[in-house]
């Protein structure tokens, strides 16, 4: 035997396999395999682009997390600890073991959580704009902007699918398990993005739509041909699903970066590669990111005031001399002046196409709305993709010609589940596939049903009976007096009665003046549609027999409404009228319409109305009756107009785009006993203004002029007057009933509401969350000899009260002001005003100062 040998090989053997070993720790320690998901402490929803670097390893072995907080991380060597970190919260060290896989999810605390301890303990540095790097490259994207947005391209081409899916969030077990949600568990499922465990999601919308779209920069068109579109569908007798679809889809707009402004929730939003960006916005070069061509800039931003409408987060800009954005990630702070917005974020990704130009390929934009921030709320998210995007290739004019936008599908292939899983760039969620068969099964079950029945009437105020409904209950009761308790019931016909027939009535009667009043209206739509549905196409017949108040215009509500019965001063002049009428109405896709009437009115004057000339023995002759005839033409342009279509009203949506409208109504003197000719010509014009960082202002301008001689009051302009507590956008708040009558004028009407620029930097005021409203009412006009009263005594003389003092006016050498300065978003929905009347004192019982209140609702 050999034993020196042998142990030689025993030897060799053990350093071999002690080698190996260690070799194999080596080899462990080198290859890690990390992954998991990072989300805020406080809300539990993922972080997309939080960064995990590897401490001790050179630059560039780190990742990102992506749009879901998810990430994945090979380290190679034998490093022991890694970064968590995002601009806004503290970092966190995390150990390693030695498993060649390891699953880390990381919780990261808002530094916004800590900002007071920060202020106090450690000294702020000063943030300046001079020499900054991260300034100085945002002012390099801001140049480059024209060259690197869509409409820098001559032409460009893309298919795009948008979606949109909303549900109730932050559900608790509790609220599920409720006996009344007993039929309806199948709605429910776990939200695992919720703040705290056990809490429930319910899908409840989803809307898609596929589009070619062309753009052509010169002359600028952008055509859309839609090649499929589908939502889930409520029942039309409860709910205007179109109008839902425009609400929205206004709610959660497209979202340009590019832009300077950034319109979301009906406000505008300050991009952050704005002109005038670095004055409102505060930016730190991040991040270097050399693993992807070209090289990338990670650029972080924060609004310098919190409370301002700006936004926080991400860019990633090109370093190869076009500083185009990559992407970017935009969020909001915890102190924005945002009503019910419990979070909102958007994601930005762009790519290059065939001329190395980076083009937008997927735009996402999520909104959690509530009341509260732990309580019940809405989630929405609207992704839009693009995909085989191509620039620069001329089309014939003939692509560009007609409509902005085509409907290219029909309603047999609208739900084809062939074309959209073939269209859909991105599959739908398990709970987003769930909302279209879920909408159907809750239409059919009758609980369900009586539910959206009482909403119905809650919301609209009608109650519905099968083929007729009752309402609206608001006008059940009400009070003036003329009338003094006042009692009504109406109703009308439904779409299950008849398609192309409308017919609505109601009777009402006055117990003070015992005298019945009532109308009745028929109404036939010429294409097959709900008369309320756009475009509208009608012929209306209809005769009404009740009081009014001359001056009294309103919008939006009728005028027996019970909260209208409360008013200020002396308010007994009305008119009982009888009044036939056939209207016809036409509308146009592109927002044109044409209104053409008839009509035969017979007026008495009710209260302290009196219709009175004077003789030549100083005596009077009282009128107890007024003819008219009169034939009118109106034309309105509203272009991109949106709204959502309630049972009566159409409720504005209101957008950058001016509302016109013109009108023509001539008095026919001699037909159908007709007693006066004139010639009343009306224009006006509204549009709203956006100023960015300064809010917004809604500016209305109207002017009439009335040809003819010998025309008594009640046909010239009565000057629309409010004497009610209630706030009218477009009444004078502090004018009396016909105080003023004019053959001819031109108003002003400016509504600014600053959305809080001042109140939010006022300290301890902004904890509120109020904001400022500005509002300047002017108007001036006249009335020419032939058709005043104190030059021609053929005329009925103006009012007089109780004391012989006159009460109507035609204008002076000024024209008649008001302005006011109120607060809104007081408790999210009230809007409350301190109206100033600056001229016209004198005149009796004319106040000097009112606070008036609203109802209003914003984001």
């Amino acid at each position: 035997m050999n034993t020196p040998k042998l142990w030689k090989n025993k030897i060799q053997v053990l350093f071999l396999g002690i080698l190996f070993s260690l070799l194999t720790l080596n080899a462990v320690a080198q290859q890690l395999l990390l992954k998991g998901t990072v989300i805020a402490d406080d809300s539990k929803q993922p972080i997309p682009r939080a960064t995990i670097a590897v401490i001790g390893a050179p630059v560039g072995n780190s990742t990102q997390t992506n749009d879901n907080g998810q990430y994945q991380l090979k380290i190679n060597g034998n490093y022991t600890k890694i970064r968590v970190s995002y601009i806004g919260y503290d970092s966190k060290d995390i150990v390693l073991t030695t498993a060649p896989t390891q699953t880390i999810d990381v919780s990261l605390v808002s530094q916004d959580n800590l900002l007071g301890e920060v202020v106090i303990k450690a000294p702020k540095r000063k943030y300046s704009n001079k020499d900054n790097p991260a300034v100085a490259l945002i002012r390099k994207v801001i140049e480059h902007k024209d060259k690197n947005r869509l409409t820098g391209q001559q032409y460009a081409q893309y298919e795009q699918y948008e979606k949109i899916s909303l549900g109730l969030s932050n559900l608790s077990e509790k609220f599920v398990n409720r006996k009344v949600f007993k039929n309806y568990q199948f709605l429910f499922e776990t939200d695992d993005s919720a703040k705290t465990a056990n809490k429930y999601y319910l899908p409840a919308f989803i809307e898609e739509k596929v589009a070619q779209v062309y753009y052509r920069k010169d002359p600028n068109k952008r055509k859309e041909i839609v090649l499929g579109h589908q939502r889930a569908q409520f029942d039309p007798k409860f709910v205007d699903n179109n109008g839902i679809s425009a609400y929205f889809n206004k709610l959660y707009e497209e979202v340009d970066i590019y832009d300077n402004n950034i319109t979301l929730l009906t406000n505008q939003f300050l991009s952050p590669i704005a002109n005038s960006a670095p004055s409102f916005y505060r930016f730190y070069i991040t991040d270097t990111i050399k693993t992807v061509q070209p090289n990338l800039v990670e650029l972080s931003f924060f609004p310098r005031n919190k409370s301002d409408l700006l936004f926080k987060g991400k860019l990633y800009v090109t370093l190869d001399g076009n500083y185009a954005v990559s992407e970017a990630a935009l969020g909001v702070t915890e102190d924005i002046n945002l009503n019910f917005v419990r979070d909102l974020n958007v994601d930005l990704k762009f790519d290059k196409d065939a001329n190395n130009r980076f083009y937008l390929t997927k735009s996402s934009l999520g909104i959690d709305f509530a009341i509260t921030d732990n309580g019940k709320g809405i989630k929405g998210n609207r992704t839009v993709n693009f995909k085989d995007y191509k620039s620069g290739i001329a089309l014939p004019d003939s692509i560009y010609e007609g409509p902005d936008k085509v409907i290219a599908y029909t309603e047999e292939k609208k739900s084809d589940p062939t074309f959209w899983a073939q269209k859909r760039q991105t599959p739908l969620l398990a709970n987003e596939l769930k909302i279209y068969h879920n909408l159907d099964t809750l239409q059919s079950m009758p609980s369900f049903r009586r539910f959206m029945d009482i909403a119905a009437l809650v919301l609209s105020g009608y109650k519905q009976f099968g083929p007729v409904e009752v309402g609206p209950v608001n006008t059940f009761y009400s009070f003036n007096p003329v009338e003094g308790f006042r009692l009504r019931l109406g109703g009308r016909t439904t779409e299950s009665f008849s398609k192309r027939f409308y017919a609505e009535t109601y009777a009402a009667y006055g117990f003070k003046d015992e005298k019945w009043k009532y109308f009745l209206s028929g109404t036939y739509a010429f294409n097959n549609k709900s008369v309320y549905s756009f475009p509208q196409h009608y012929i209306r017949a209809s005769f009404q027999r009740d009081t009014k108040i001359p001056g009294q215009s309103l919008e939006f509500i009728q005028e027996d409404n019970f909260l209208l019965s409360f008013k200020r001063g002396e308010n007994e002049s009305y008119i009982y009228n009888d009044v036939y009428r056939v209207d016809y109405r036409k509308e146009f896709e592109n927002h044109l319409s044409i209104n053409l009437g008839f009509n035969k009115t017979k007026q008495s004057p009710a209260g302290s109305l009196t219709y009175k000339t004077e003789q030549e023995d100083g005596s009077y002759r009282y009128f107890q009756e007024l003819n008219s005839t009169e034939l009118s033409v109106g034309i309105r342009y509203a272009p991109n107009e949106e709204f959502y279509q309630g049972k009566l009203y159409r409720t504005p949506i209101f957008n950058p785009y001016p509302i016109f409208n013109l009108s023509y109504t001539a008095g026919l003197k001699d037909v159908m006993q007709g007693e006066y000719a004139y010639h009343n010509f009306s224009a006006s014009a509204f549009k709203r203004v956006y100023l960015s960082q300064f809010g917004y202002a809604d500016v209305t301008l109207d002017g009439t002029y009335i040809a003819g001689k010998d025309i008594p009051f009640p046909f010239l302009t009565i000057h629309r007057a409010n004497q009610t507590y209630a706030y009218q956008l477009n009444s004078y708040n502090l004018m009396n009933f016909l105080e003023f009558v004019s053959d001819h004028h031109a108003a002003v009407n400016i509504q600014y509401y600053m959305n809080g620029f001042i109140l939010n930097k006022t300290p301890l005021i902004k904890r509120l969350k109020w904001r400022e409203v500005f509002s300047f009412k002017a108007i001036y006009g006249g009335l020419r000899k032939e058709n005043n009263p104190d030059f021609n005594p053929s005329l009925f003389e103006f009012q007089q009260n109780d004391k012989a003092e006159q009460t109507s006016y035609t204008f002076g050498s000024a024209p008649y002001m008001e302005a006011s300065v109120g607060l809104t978003n007081i408790f999210k929905i009230l809007r409350v005003d301190m109206v100033r009347r600056i001229n016209y004192l004198d005149h009796p019982n004319a106040p000097k100062w009112g606070f008036r209140a609203r109802f209003k609702i914003d984001f």
